[in-house]
């Protein structure tokens, strides 16, 4: 699968209460999160993001307290994956736990920049910057983080496997 959208640039460290800050964790609801992505680093994110673009970022995105909510925000706002130098590992886990596609790929972080138009195919594991025709590569994600993905997270991961599971017993 491959998805074409613009870069919305970040630098290094961007941690949850930068993604949804602490005020807006009263609420589980995706739509509202989404209205309130990026807030306080990017009072515009919101207003300019797309459906599938893409956030590019430095080192460690996703530090800090280990809130579901930061990718979740980051995906119903319209975002198709995050490529960064690194994740922090509990943002990785809980990525993969909503079905956020996240990207390690230094080389492409430190390379494209904001506005930028991206083409990414996940199943390939190549990005290619529209933009400036340079094109990086990453290793696609593989087994369970895969299949995380591509059923947009852990819960409908298992109502899937369990629906599957009853009906090989019924026939």
């Amino acid at each position: 699968m491959a998805v074409t959208g613009k870069v919305h640039k970040y630098g290094d460290h961007i941690d949850t209460d930068a993604i949804i800050a602490a005020r807006y964790l009263n609420t589980s609801d995706p739509d509202e999160l989404a209205a309130h992505c990026m807030q306080d680093i990017d009072a515009e994110f919101v207003s300019r993001v797309s459906e599938g673009d893409f956030i590019v970022a430095g080192r460690n995105f996703g530090c800090g307290s280990s809130r579901e909510h930061a990718p979740l925000a980051i995906r119903t706002a319209g975002v198709s994956a995050v490529i960064a130098v690194n994740f922090a590992r509990i943002f990785y886990r809980n990525s993969l736990n909503i079905g956020l596609p996240i990207i390690e790929s230094p080389e492409a972080a430190e390379s494209i920049n904001a506005g930028d138009e991206l083409r990414v195919d996940f199943e390939a594991g190549s990005i290619e910057d529209l933009t400036t025709g340079e094109t990086f590569s990453f290793q696609p994600l593989e087994g369970i983080a895969a299949e995380l993905v591509e059923a947009g997270g852990l819960v409908p991961l298992v109502k899937r496997r369990l629906a599957q599971g009853a009906n090989s017993r019924r026939g």
